[in-house]
């Protein structure tokens, strides 16, 4: 990251303490994670100094700790922010998704994570009668649909076992995978392949297909998915639109980083 060109002198506390945690936020431009001790020395802090703001920074989400190597690295609310201000996902990933509705004929969505959940941000219907309805601003778990899965298959394997860890394993079908261990195991088939399938886990007679976008630093930002009712959806179909999706994700994950 770009370092800020900060007075040094600040008039009022409150202004200094900003400084000093967009400087804690700048150590991870080209450290991934880091510890607090890691932390302190490269902003010249004192470590108890260092520890209020950073534990101000994760309990806001800009950062997140993994508790098991005790590393913090930059968190989701600054996805959010950096889709919403640094780029535009909505602008830059809405011609890809008119696109792939007008080849597939199929409900094509944009989603963002947040928390253990998935956020929809922009969508195109499909014309057909019978289809795949989704609302702006909709909020579903990540461990049952395919965005979500696709999210966080290129997330990192601590922090994708504290976002299960974190939420409701709850059978939403008879097909809903609701064992850690199971969602993980379906986590490496999506790695390898690409892209992640929704085969009626989240609503009964609904197929989903998803491929995440990426940022500079390869993290999730969002996702891209096309659904529709299963018999419309064979294997083959299937496999062509995650092609298709994944193609789109790559272009929009150049774009954007």
């Amino acid at each position: 990251m770009e370092n800020l060109d900060l007075p040094e002198k600040t008039q009022e506390p409150s202004v200094q303490s900003v400084r000093r945690a967009i400087q804690i936020l700048q150590c991870f431009g080209t450290d991934e994670s880091l510890t607090l001790t890691q932390i302190s020395k490269k902003v010249g802090l004192h470590k108890s100094t260092t520890y209020g703001i950073v534990t101000t920074l994760k309990n806001c989400d800009f950062l997140y700790k993994d508790d098991e190597t005790d590393k913090y690295r930059l968190g989701a609310e600054l996805c959010r922010i950096a889709a919403n201000v640094r780029v535009n996902l909505r602008t830059i990933c809405l011609p890809h998704i008119r696109e792939l509705c007008d080849i597939t004929g199929e409900t094509v969505n944009l989603v963002i994570p947040d928390d253990t959940s998935v956020i929809y941000l922009e969508k195109t219907e499909s014309q057909h009668s019978v289809r795949s309805c989704t609302s702006i601003g909709k909020r579903l778990p990540m461990y049952c649909t395919a965005v979500g899965k696709a999210i966080l298959s290129a997330l990192p394997l601590p922090e994708v076992s504290a976002i299960l860890d974190q939420s409701r394993l709850v059978a939403k079908t008879p097909k809903t995978l609701i064992s850690k261990e199971a969602i993980l195991s379906q986590l490496e088939t999506v790695r390898a392949d690409g892209y992640a399938l929704d085969l009626e886990e989240l609503e009964e007679g609904l197929v989903c297909v998803a491929a995440s976008v990426l940022d500079m630093q390869g993290r999730p930002v969002a996702a891209l998915s096309c659904s529709g009712p299963k018999q419309r959806m064979s294997e083959e179909r299937v496999r062509r639109i995650a092609d298709l999706l994944k193609l789109h994700a790559r272009q929009a994950s150049y774009i954007i980083s």
